[in-house]
């Protein structure tokens, strides 16, 4: 079959525009995170990391992992669409977590 600059039709493979890994190259990923929250008078010295790993199917997931600072915690992965809806999960997240007291270690606390 003679091949021109045209796909043999619209439904063609060869019409695919932009792979999977560059969708999500292309769209702010955001980088992962690692906070704590340590409060000596309760005993407590938490963590809760957050990251953004892509799917084999063009989507993203957000990994979320806590526990008790020295242990390897626990883990959750929510599976989303686009890497946009993983984004805006993700800040929304690390919002929370800020406002209950979880710092970044490297920061040190707020004044």
């Amino acid at each position: 079959m003679n091949r021109k600059d045209e796909t043999d039709s619209p439904k063609s493979l060869d019409a695919w525009s932009l792979p999977r890994e560059t969708l999500f190259m292309t769209t702010n990923v955001p980088d992962p995170i690692h906070l704590h929250r340590i409060d000596l008078d309760r005993n407590m010295r938490r963590f809760y990391e957050l990251s953004v790993q892509p799917t084999l199917f063009g989507g993203a997931s957000l990994v979320r992992t806590w526990g008790r600072i020295g242990t390897a915690g626990q883990s959750l992965i929510e599976t989303f669409d686009h890497p946009s809806d993983t984004a805006a999960a993700f800040s929304c997240l690390e919002r929370t977590k800020r406002r209950r007291g979880y710092r970044d270690p490297t920061r040190g606390p707020l004044p």
